[in-house]
């Protein structure tokens, strides 16, 4: 049976697993050294920076995850981060209850406006935002901190 929990310091490798599995679907790979660095302390990137982290947990298999955050500097704000669901589940309710999860975790921490970077690849992704009612304003960003070049566009969603 599964359910969304908070992620423990024990999900960690299956988490990093999960999300390095994606990144291979794009031909590319988990960057602990930079822009996946967070995955090696989810408690202090996360809770103890006021967000949440959760584990789509299938009889003790992380199956997707998803994590919300206060923006640091912006009162109001909030930032979805980690939104990751494997290949098999994707289409089905899984991916809607992991987006429902962080908007209604937003909503009841007062965040009026949550934003986003995704990478341009995640074409699929970008259609399931959509349906949520995310917006890109256009602006796109080219990165070099993860183990090859990418690009994200910018989203955003007011709640």
């Amino acid at each position: 049976m599964m359910q969304l929990r908070p992620a423990r310091p024990e999900d960690q490798a299956a988490i990093m697993a999960l999300i390095d599995a994606v990144y291979h679907e794009y031909g590319d790979r988990l960057c602990l050294e930079n822009a996946d660095r967070d995955l090696l302390d989810i408690d202090v990137h996360y809770v103890k920076a006021g967000g949440a982290f959760v584990v789509l947990d299938d009889a003790g298999c992380v199956r997707g995850t998803h994590a919300v955050l206060p923006e640091a500097t912006r009162a109001r704000i909030g930032v979805f981060r980690r939104l990751y669901l494997e290949a098999a589940l994707r289409g089905g309710p899984w991916g809607a209850q992991l987006m429902q999860w962080a908007i209604d975790w937003a909503r009841a921490h007062s965040i009026y406006r949550v934003e986003f970077w995704s990478d341009t690849r995640f074409t699929r992704a970008h259609a399931f935002f959509a349906r949520f009612g995310c917006q890109r304003d256009g602006r796109i960003r080219s990165m070099d901190d993860g183990c090859m070049p990418y690009q994200e566009y910018f989203f955003f969603l007011n709640l």
